[in-house]
């Protein structure tokens, strides 16, 4: 029979222990990664990116960058695409982050078709991963794009997705800089909450 200062005991070590324990990884550094998922050359996604990525190196953490333009990914067919050399690069950089930014481009209220098609290759890679979003778009009609996007990772697999993302439209941007002081101090800002969340669930 159990008593009730056994009772209290029981409750007591529950309650210590961490939540999302699972997503822990004790005695290891968080590793993060940046990807930009835009096919233009002068894409403004990609600016917010490599902002975001000086952060991240600022910060003196284990980071990577990692363009899809460089890549010549395959579109996923279900079936061939998965054993092709460049995906199996791709599934490797994303299974050994922690922490992922994600930089895209808003097409038609939505993320890129690159950025779509890399989950698609990758799947279970994103398992249990902390996710971030940088989005650049036309205009502010699309700015909750992103969340299907986002609920799609959480929901099939339970990504943590950062409950803040940057939003820009070209307004922001001079050629390929950043101009916007406010919009440099909120990638900042996310870059920073990628590293507090990795730390909190990972450290």
């Amino acid at each position: 029979m159990t008593t009730p200062a056994k009772l209290r005991l029981i409750i007591v070590r529950i309650s210590e222990r961490p939540l999302n324990s699972s997503l822990k990884c004790e005695g290891l550094m968080p590793k993060y990664l940046v990807v930009s998922t835009s096919g233009n050359p002068e894409s403004n996604s990609r600016s917010m990116g490599r902002a975001a990525f000086a952060h991240l190196e600022k910060a003196k953490v284990d980071c990577a960058w990692l363009d899809l333009r460089d890549l010549n990914l395959p579109i996923c067919d279900a079936d061939t695409c998965y054993a092709q050399p460049v995906t199996q690069k791709l599934n490797a950089a994303i299974e050994s982050a922690d922490a992922i930014l994600i930089a895209t481009p808003v097409y038609n209220y939505d993320v890129s078709a690159a950025a779509k098609n890399m989950v698609e290759l990758t799947g279970s890679s994103w398992e249990d991963k902390i996710v971030g979003f940088l989005c650049a778009a036309g205009g502010m009609n699309s700015y909750m794009s992103v969340m299907a996007f986002a609920n799609s990772l959480m929901l099939d697999f339970r990504s943590v997705i950062i409950p803040r993302f940057v939003y820009a439209t070209g307004d922001a941007f001079d050629g390929e800089k950043l101009k916007d002081e406010k919009v440099a101090k909120r990638i900042q800002e996310v870059a920073g909450e990628l590293i507090r969340f990795a730390q909190a669930l990972r450290g």
